[in-house]
Protein backbone atom coordinates (compact mmCIF):
# COMPACT_ATOMS: atom_id res chain seq x y z
CA UNK A 1 0.00 0.00 0.00
CA UNK A 2 1.69 3.70 -0.57
CA UNK A 3 2.14 5.79 1.50
CA UNK A 4 -0.01 8.51 2.15
CA UNK A 5 1.15 12.22 3.17
CA UNK A 6 -1.42 14.57 4.88
CA UNK A 7 1.01 18.01 4.21
CA UNK A 8 -0.93 19.67 2.11
CA UNK A 9 -3.78 19.26 3.89
CA UNK A 10 -2.53 19.83 7.58
CA UNK A 11 -0.81 22.87 6.15
CA UNK A 12 -4.17 24.78 4.77
CA UNK A 13 -5.56 23.73 8.04
CA UNK A 14 -3.18 25.27 9.91
CA UNK A 15 -2.92 28.53 7.91
CA UNK A 16 -6.45 28.76 8.48
CA UNK A 17 -6.23 28.85 11.83
CA UNK A 18 -3.31 31.04 11.43
CA UNK A 19 -5.29 33.49 9.65
CA UNK A 20 -7.84 33.69 12.59
CA UNK A 21 -5.29 33.92 15.20
CA UNK A 22 -3.45 37.03 13.47
CA UNK A 23 -3.22 39.17 16.25
CA UNK A 24 -3.80 37.36 19.27
CA UNK A 25 -0.86 37.78 21.98
CA UNK A 26 2.38 36.11 22.47
CA UNK A 27 1.83 32.12 22.22
CA UNK A 28 -1.64 32.25 21.20
CA UNK A 29 -0.71 33.40 17.87
CA UNK A 30 2.23 31.37 17.64
CA UNK A 31 1.96 27.71 18.89
CA UNK A 32 -0.41 25.79 17.15
CA UNK A 33 -1.89 23.42 19.93
CA UNK A 34 -2.45 27.15 21.77
CA UNK A 35 -3.60 28.93 19.15
CA UNK A 36 -5.71 25.99 18.17
CA UNK A 37 -7.72 26.35 21.26
CA UNK A 38 -7.54 29.91 21.44
CA UNK A 39 -9.44 29.91 18.10
CA UNK A 40 -12.06 27.46 19.09
CA UNK A 41 -12.86 29.32 22.27
CA UNK A 42 -13.81 32.14 20.52
CA UNK A 43 -15.52 30.93 18.29
CA UNK A 44 -17.80 29.34 21.14
CA UNK A 45 -18.21 32.84 22.95
CA UNK A 46 -18.65 34.04 19.31
CA UNK A 47 -21.57 31.54 18.72
CA UNK A 48 -23.33 32.59 22.42
CA UNK A 49 -22.89 35.71 22.21
CA UNK A 50 -25.18 36.04 19.12
CA UNK A 51 -27.42 34.88 20.73
CA UNK A 52 -27.13 36.92 24.02
CA UNK A 53 -26.68 40.06 21.84
CA UNK A 54 -30.81 39.37 20.43
CA UNK A 55 -31.71 39.27 24.52
CA UNK A 56 -29.63 41.76 25.58
CA UNK A 57 -31.22 44.40 22.46
CA UNK A 58 -34.93 43.05 23.25
CA UNK A 59 -34.09 44.13 27.15
CA UNK A 60 -32.81 47.46 25.75
CA UNK A 61 -35.84 48.04 23.70
CA UNK A 62 -37.85 47.10 26.65
CA UNK A 63 -36.11 49.71 28.91
CA UNK A 64 -36.45 53.02 26.19
CA UNK A 65 -40.65 52.09 25.65
CA UNK A 66 -41.42 51.87 29.57
CA UNK A 67 -39.21 55.22 30.37
CA UNK A 68 -40.76 56.74 27.71
CA UNK A 69 -44.34 54.91 28.49
CA UNK A 70 -44.14 56.22 32.13
CA UNK A 71 -43.21 59.83 31.07
CA UNK A 72 -46.21 60.30 29.49
CA UNK A 73 -48.32 58.35 32.76
CA UNK A 74 -48.30 54.63 32.01
CA UNK A 75 -46.28 51.54 32.89
CA UNK A 76 -44.90 49.43 30.21
CA UNK A 77 -47.00 46.56 31.37
CA UNK A 78 -50.30 49.17 30.93
CA UNK A 79 -48.89 50.56 27.77
CA UNK A 80 -48.16 46.96 25.74
CA UNK A 81 -51.76 45.88 27.10
CA UNK A 82 -53.45 49.18 26.03
CA UNK A 83 -51.29 48.34 22.67
CA UNK A 84 -52.65 44.95 22.14
CA UNK A 85 -56.00 45.62 22.76
CA UNK A 86 -55.82 48.69 20.25
CA UNK A 87 -54.74 45.92 17.42
CA UNK A 88 -51.45 47.95 17.37
CA UNK A 89 -48.45 45.79 15.88
CA UNK A 90 -45.76 47.50 15.88
CA UNK A 91 -42.88 45.60 17.88
CA UNK A 92 -40.60 47.06 20.72
CA UNK A 93 -38.05 47.80 18.16
CA UNK A 94 -39.84 50.25 16.33
CA UNK A 95 -41.57 51.36 19.20
CA UNK A 96 -38.10 52.28 21.07
CA UNK A 97 -37.04 54.05 17.82
CA UNK A 98 -40.17 56.09 17.90
CA UNK A 99 -39.92 57.08 21.52
CA UNK A 100 -36.22 58.04 20.92
CA UNK A 101 -36.18 59.54 17.42
CA UNK A 102 -39.99 60.34 16.89
CA UNK A 103 -41.82 61.61 20.22
CA UNK A 104 -44.92 63.27 18.14
CA UNK A 105 -45.50 59.90 16.63
CA UNK A 106 -44.99 58.09 20.19
CA UNK A 107 -47.67 60.25 21.32
CA UNK A 108 -49.82 59.67 19.11
CA UNK A 109 -49.14 55.94 19.10
CA UNK A 110 -49.63 55.79 23.50
CA UNK A 111 -52.72 58.52 22.81
CA UNK A 112 -54.59 55.12 21.42
CA UNK A 113 -53.20 52.28 23.74
CA UNK A 114 -54.45 55.02 26.29
CA UNK A 115 -58.06 55.07 24.89
CA UNK A 116 -57.93 51.43 24.00
CA UNK A 117 -57.57 50.74 28.01
CA UNK A 118 -60.16 53.56 29.57
CA UNK A 119 -62.84 51.80 26.58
Amino acid sequence: MSRVRSSPVRLARKRRLMRFAKGYWGARSRQFKVMKETVHRAWVFAYQHRRLRKRDFRKLWIMRINAAARARGLAYSRFMNGLKKAGIELDRKQLSELAIHDPKAFDEVFGVAQAALAA
